[in-house]
């Protein structure tokens, strides 16, 4: 891992886990839920990897030149590269990093993917990117989230990193099915290049494709990569102790749901907001986390 990774003192680091547990909080996140069946410690790790990513994808989402976001993003990595190389940590959430990086052995390579991920939003919309680019995208906003998570949720296990793989990619393809319109609307449009050129689709354009009457099919084709991912994902948690994949298996089964209901509802406009009620979220705690 390189260099030894400094300890705070209690009394430095309890502010900026204070923060981070309130940002965390506040943003209402669909992970919430699954963070907190975590104990204190590992909780507290998964808050910070959260406050990490939600500060990195607000550098590459705000409305500022391209430059100006490039530049925040590398703050964060000569941050990342700092906190590996023992110096002290400048930022509040790479403050409240440096405990868990100690404690569950997290791995530069994967912050740094993250960041190369919100890169990729940050330098320029992305519109039809082949598939690719798509899988590498994936990967780094979502998988390697995905890693740094499960050296957290327990003791690593060799097929975590598989979960990781999978379960990342299902999520986030969740995401893009679910948000093409607001994604559109700001410029993006994440589906694969093939998928529209197989379907008929010569524009673009994001509000003309999401518009096109060959939507459907597009998503409905990416659906089932989807529930692949999902599927493989099940099969490598399987492998692995349950107790230390719980997380993981309610955040699988909420957005799985979600995936049921986008499938169900179409693609084809008007697309109404899709969700998972409270109760829903209830009962695949029940199903999937405690039993």
């Amino acid at each position: 891992m390189g260099a030894p990774i400094p300890t705070e003192p209690a009394d430095e680091a309890t502010p900026d886990l204070a923060a981070v547990t309130q940002q965390v909080g506040q943003a209402k996140s669909s992970f919430y839920t699954a963070m907190r069946l975590l104990p204190e410690d590992r909780r507290n790790g998964m808050y910070a990897i959260y406050a990490f990513c939600r500060e990195v994808d607000d550098i590459a989402d705000e409305p500022a030149p391209q430059d100006e976001k490039q530049r925040g993003l590398a703050v964060w990595r000569d941050e990342i590269d700092g906190i590996y190389a023992g110096r002290p940590a400048a930022l509040l959430v790479g403050r409240a990093l440096v405990g868990p990086i100690r404690a569950f052995d997290l791995q530069k390579r994967d912050f740094h993917a993250v960041i190369d991920g919100m890169a990729m939003d940050a330098e320029r919309d992305i519109v039809a990117p082949d598939a690719a680019e798509l899988d590498l995208y994936c990967d780094r906003v979502a998988s390697a989230v995905g890693r740094l998570s499960v050296r957290i949720f327990g003791p690593y296990e060799p097929r975590a990193d598989e979960v990781a793989e999978h379960l990342g990619r299902a999520l986030q393809l969740t995401n893009i099915l679910r948000d093409i319109d607001e994604d559109a609307e700001r410029g993006r449009l994440y589906l694969p290049r093939e998928a529209l050129v197989r379907h008929g689709i010569a524009t673009r354009v994001p509000l003309e494709v999401v518009d096109h009457p060959a939507i459907h099919a597009v998503c409905a084709e990416l659906s089932i990569e989807a529930d692949r991912r999902f599927r493989l994902a099940d099969v490598a948690m399987a492998a692995c102790s349950r107790r230390t994949m719980r997380p993981a298996r309610m955040m699988s089964g909420v957005y799985a749901a979600i995936l049921r209901r986008l499938i169900r509802r179409g693609w084809s406009a008007p697309r109404p907001t899709v969700k998972v009620p409270k109760l829903v979220k209830i009962w695949i705690a029940l199903t999937r986390v405690f039993f």
